[in-house]
């Protein structure tokens, strides 16, 4: 159980982290635009395949969800 918790945690971390640079792309990128398109989906199969890998069942979706749109939000709120 712990193990399970330890591993949601970190793969929920690696989902937001990764969803990081991609939402400061976004935000630069012109709105419903390609570049725009792909910025938000180019990190879901890496996700998909890290929660497939981890044999993590479908009821962590949401919250890796959760976790992407924060990403996407937070990265697209940095100023570099």
């Amino acid at each position: 159980m712990l193990t399970e918790l330890i591993l949601i945690f970190c793969i929920l971390l690696f989902t937001y982290i990764l969803n990081l640079p991609f939402g400061i792309l976004r935000a630069r990128a012109k709105r419903f635009s390609l570049k725009w398109f792909l910025y938000i989906h180019i990190p879901i199969p890496f996700i998909f395949l890290l929660r497939k890998l981890s044999n993590l069942d479908y009821k962590y979706i949401p919250l890796f969800v959760f976790a992407a749109v924060i990403g996407q939000l937070m990265g697209g709120k940095m100023e570099f």
